[in-house]
């Protein structure tokens, strides 16, 4: 995985960070790129969905959206108790590690591809899914014997938010269309979309590069968790795809969205709901030690444990 080109244009955009080139990705580009990623995994995802019954697709939903909603119950009392992190942003920072991350997952399908491993097309669904549920927990957690929040402007937000709205919008689009209605496309989002992932990468490793100071400021604790936590949602995960039934490649990417952090969705949906949180905390953590972590070293991991746990 380390030789894979997409991963060395986030090196790139790390190292321009670090070393203070000026070489920016102008916004209007990275807008761009972030919607054609979303709209090509939801049309990916639709594409598939629509060779399976979906029908057959609900109990197994159900079950992973229930597991996926441990994990920022798990990460609270970490943050909270062990961390003594303020109520606030201990709920915030939850949330983004209950919440999923498309690039991350992304990268996932990439590295399956080069790979030639097989893989279950729905599991975009759970993607979508899984966005949702740690962003309402990780309210509830913040208000607890606290205070109201805006819930109308939260969900909305959470539900008509770009990432959640052109995902379903792609997904929809795709099972619609199927795999013969959408051939026409093919060559824009499909064959180009490891070069787009490239350039959208190019840009995450300058912005990461920017939150490692801010991490660091708050000591080594958050930095731990932000390595040790996507360890343990991805070992849930593990375990939920094999008792599922998954192939290692549903597995492994069931494993990955687990322990994926959000810095899309979750950090506009805290923002609105629990304003008194700190965002460079969960930003700090999410993209910049999550992210390079789950890139460089915790994709090849997922895969070797969803290899083991298969028994290969």
């Amino acid at each position: 995985m380390s030789f894979e080109p997409v991963v060395l244009f986030f090196v790139l955009g790390v190292l321009a960070g670090l070393l203070r080139s000026d070489l920016k990705i102008p916004a209007a580009i990275y807008e761009a790129l972030s919607i054609f990623i979303l709209l090509a995994i939801g049309l990916k995802g639709g594409v598939e969905l629509a060779k399976y019954p979906v029908a057959s697709l609900i109990g197994q939903g159900l079950i992973i959206v229930a597991i996926g909603a441990l994990i920022p119950l798990i990460a609270f009392p970490i943050l909270h108790r062990l961390g003594r992190l303020a109520r606030a942003d201990a709920a915030s920072i939850a949330a983004h590690y209950g919440s999923v991350s498309v690039v991350t997952f992304s990268v996932g399908l990439t590295l399956l591809g080069h790979e030639k491993i097989d893989y279950e097309g729905y599991m975009i669904v759970f993607l979508v899914l899984l966005e949702m549920p740690a962003l309402v927990i990780g309210v509830l957690l913040a208000r607890w014997g606290v205070g109201g929040v805006r819930w109308g402007k939260m969900l909305h937000e959470v539900f008509f938010g770009k990432s959640i709205y052109l995902l379903v919008g792609g997904l929809v689009i795709g099972f619609v269309a199927g795999p013969e209605g959408i051939k026409p496309l093919d060559k824009l989002f499909f064959d180009l979309f490891k070069g787009v992932l490239a350039l959208f990468l190019l840009e995450m490793g300058l912005v990461a590069s920017t939150r490692i100071a801010a991490l660091r400021e708050y000591g080594a604790f958050l930095a731990g968790f932000a390595v040790v936590m996507p360890l343990i949602s991805a070992t849930l995960g593990t375990v939920a795809g094999w008792l599922l039934g998954l192939s290692v490649g549903g597995t492994f990417l069931l494993a990955t969205l687990f322990a994926s952090a959000s810095y899309i969705a979750a950090p506009a949906a805290m923002r609105i709901a629990v304003p008194e949180a700190n965002p460079a905390l969960s930003i700090g953590a999410s993209l910049g030690m999550t992210f390079p972590f789950n890139i460089f070293l915790g994709i090849p991991i997922y895969l070797w444990m969803a290899r083991t746990i298969h028994g290969g």
